[in-house]
């Protein structure tokens, strides 16, 4: 939680972006983050992050996305980056089937290194390449259903689904924050004696009397 003053926001939520190389992941954090697309954009090496502020329910949330390389020589590197991550992007390229078979592992990777509470969601992209498809939408939403996953197909050029994509991950986390910063007040609430409450000690004769807590 921020202080007003601090760049003026008040959550900031550390998402990362997890799939093999060449599925989008570059280009779908500068599309969210710059509204910009790359025909040329280059694999990651190593970790690159961008942030974007924006209202989610009244609440001023700025995103750190963590764009994580899918190369295996770089796994060692990046598996530090899950700490800390309270959301993730599991992306796979629609016209790599490949990349499909790979989110298992990718799946146990997060859960392994990151939060067991972290919000996942996956991303089937470059759906604009449909006519190229390797992998049905329904095979997609299928298995985000058997991991208990959202599931959107996403098109970095087209910028169809970004923007809704990390829109329901933050929302969900902004969901989860609330409910626990509500239950800790309540739980607080209920460890403090309200006014009137008797409570028993024990006197100096070993007895019992009753005193009246908090009446004014």
């Amino acid at each position: 939680m921020a202080q007003r003053g601090d760049h003026e926001y008040d959550y900031l939520f550390k998402i990362v972006l997890v799939g093999d190389s060449g599925v989008g992941k570059s280009n779908i954090l500068s599309r969210f983050t710059r509204n910009e697309f790359s025909l040329e954009s280059k694999s990651t090496i190593g970790v690159e992050f961008a942030t974007r502020t924006l209202q989610i329910e009244g609440k001023t949330v700025k995103a750190q996305i963590w764009d994580t390389a899918g190369q295996e020589r770089y796994r060692a590197i990046t598996s530090a980056y899950y700490r800390g991550a309270v959301g993730a992007l599991l992306v796979y390229d629609i016209t790599k089937r490949q990349t499909f078979d790979n989110v298992q592992r990718w799946l146990h990777e997060l859960r392994e290194h990151a939060d067991s509470n972290i919000v996942i969601m996956m991303a089937g992209n470059k759906s604009d390449l449909s006519h190229l498809r390797s992998v049905q939408e329904d095979d997609g939403q299928a298995l985000a259903e058997k991991e208990g996953l959202s599931f959107l197909e996403t098109s970095a050029l087209g910028a169809q689904n970004i923007e809704k994509a990390f829109q329901t991950i933050l929302t969900e986390i902004y969901h989860i924050i609330s409910k626990k910063a509500l239950a800790a007040q309540q739980a607080a609430a209920a460890a403090t004696p309200t006014q009137g409450t008797t409570i028993n000690v024990t006197d100096s004769t070993g007895g019992f009397t009753k005193r009246n807590c908090c009446s004014t």
